[in-house]
């Protein structure tokens, strides 16, 4: 059910609410002045989250000992007269240190004492530094600087994902820090005129600054749903791929599909077009057939499921390495007859790779055709496993010589249904072609939120909640290797009945 997402926030501004502002000055307005519209819950913002805020209290300990200033209990005001104390009385580290100038307010993720002056380590859960986290630090050092902070370095601290994890977490080897002092010192001439601008657009009505590529650049705008409300199904942005200047057409009002030339269009996007508009399918029956040759039985639908997290939370991973966590799998020994189902959803909160990868090779018969609907990522996953265990490595590294992939013929478009409208994705193919089939009214629809869900059954103490979220993702996840199977039978059909 969607719900409001954003409350109203009160007169003064932090750094999120600049950063939100230099983005788009409409988003910094919407923040303070929240619409009267249903936003839909964003789960995956939420885990992210949460993510960020386990790798903040993580890097404390890259200084540890320090003192935290909470956030939550304490008022703005009592924040920065807390921080103020524990300077005074000497402090080394400060987490959380807290400060406003101006009106800003700023809170530092590790304040280090370094002399007679002092260090700001802003934590990112990247694995890089962004542009973007070099405005977010010019901001902190406007604040701390005209709030009396003698600032002598400015380090911007991410995740390496070089890094393997054996035993505990070494937090030395697993972050980075990057001395950013030049760039927020380059940005401090800037910040007050951009302050005052801001400030400017909050006192009048809501900007009138229309959708751009400003939505998506640096960040998805979490106001995109209220904003992009009056642009039509069948627009220009449901052009698939890239190759046009979608923008430059909705400068010009080109916006629904029925007003494109289509000379103007690359050929796919032409052909996207045509179909979508005059309600085409189309099938070339010689490369169904030639695609089909290359099949085998006994043949396997394969399908995997992943999570990865910034914090690696087994030996011999990196930071967001992909973790498989379930697969489902369709085994069809002969054409034509009924496929067996095979599945395995990892216990929560246990390393599921080893026993993933028995259980898989017990049950995948040897020589088999392994069919995936992209086949890049199923390999990788198996790739990875064989990296683990190498003990394994002959087996898994044989069935990944026999995997083939289902998405070919809809990516160069040999089957196309006007309906897939682009897309190539077995989310479009499969309701284009198997129409009593659908992953719509699913709890789990796509693989994000799937990975979202095992995170959730890890992370919940209520058995309940764990026997919910086991049954959607096992429906799930049969879902996507049945549709496999169904896919499959109507290309099969479609070479029958020519």
């Amino acid at each position: 059910m969607a719900a409001k997402t954003f409350g109203r926030i009160g007169r003064g501004l932090s750094k999120s609410l600049l950063l939100n502002g230099i983005q788009c000055p409409k988003a910094l307005w919407l923040r303070k002045n929240p619409p009267d519209f249903e936003f839909p819950s964003n789960p995956a913002r939420d885990q992210k989250f949460r993510q960020g805020t386990m790798v903040g209290i993580l890097a404390q300990q890259l200084f540890p000992g320090g003192t935290e200033v909470p956030y939550e209990g304490l008022s703005v005001a009592a924040q920065i007269a807390r921080t103020r104390e524990l300077i005074d009385a000497g402090t080394e580290v400060i987490y959380e240190a807290s400060f406003a100038f101006d009106g800003i307010f700023v809170k530092v993720d590790i304040l280090v004492r370094d002399g007679e002056t002092w260090q700001v380590h802003e934590v990112k859960m990247s694995t890089s530094v962004k542009p973007v986290n070099l405005n977010d630090v010019a901001i902190q050092y406007y604040v701390l600087a005209n709030s009396g902070i003698d600032l002598s370095r400015v380090f911007l601290v991410h995740i390496d994902n070089s890094y393997v994890r054996l035993g505990a977490i070494d937090v030395q080897q697993l972050f980075a820090g990057v001395d950013v002092t030049e760039a927020a010192l380059a940005r401090q001439a800037e910040l007050p005129a951009l302050v005052d601008e801001l400030r400017a657009v909050l006192l009048g009505d809501e900007p009138a600054i229309d959708i751009g590529p400003q939505c998506r650049d640096p960040y998805d705008c979490d106001f995109i749903p209220y904003c992009w409300r009056e642009v039509p199904e069948n627009s220009i942005f449901d052009l698939a791929g890239r190759g046009i200047d979608k923008w430059g057409f909705y400068r010009r009002g080109i916006v629904r599909l029925e007003d494109l030339n289509p000379e103007d269009l690359n050929e796919a996007q032409r052909f996207q077009l045509i179909a979508t508009l005059q309600y085409l399918d189309s099938t070339d029956v010689e490369a169904v057939g030639a695609f089909l040759d290359t099949l085998w039985q006994p043949l396997c639908h394969l399908d995997f499921e992943t999570y990865a997290t910034p914090i690696p939370p087994f030996d011999g991973m990196r930071p967001y390495q992909k973790i498989p966590f379930q697969y489902s799998l369709h085994i069809e020994r002969e054409a034509g007859t009924e496929p067996i189902h095979c599945e395995f959803l990892a216990e929560p909160g246990i390393d599921p790779r080893r026993t993933l990868a028995e259980k898989l090779l017990t049950e995948i018969p040897g020589g088999a055709c392994i069919l995936t609907y992209n086949q890049a990522f199923e390999k990788s996953v198996l790739w990875d496993l064989s990296a683990a265990f190498p003990d394994l490595a002959t087996e898994l590294e044989a069935h990944i010589a026999n995997i083939r992939d289902l998405m070919p013929p809809f990516r160069r478009r040999e089957v196309y249904r006007w309906p897939m409208r682009g897309s190539y994705s077995i989310k479009a193919v499969l309701p284009a072609l198997v129409t009593d089939l659908s992953y719509t009214g699913l709890e789990i629809g796509e693989g994000a939120m799937a990975s979202l869900a095992y995170t959730e059954m890890c992370d919940t103490g209520d058995p309940d909640r764990v026997a919910e979220i086991r049954r959607a993702l096992l429906e799930y996840c049969r879902l996507d290797t049945l549709g496999m199977v169904r896919i499959l039978e109507a290309l099969r059909g479609m070479v029958k009945d020519d």
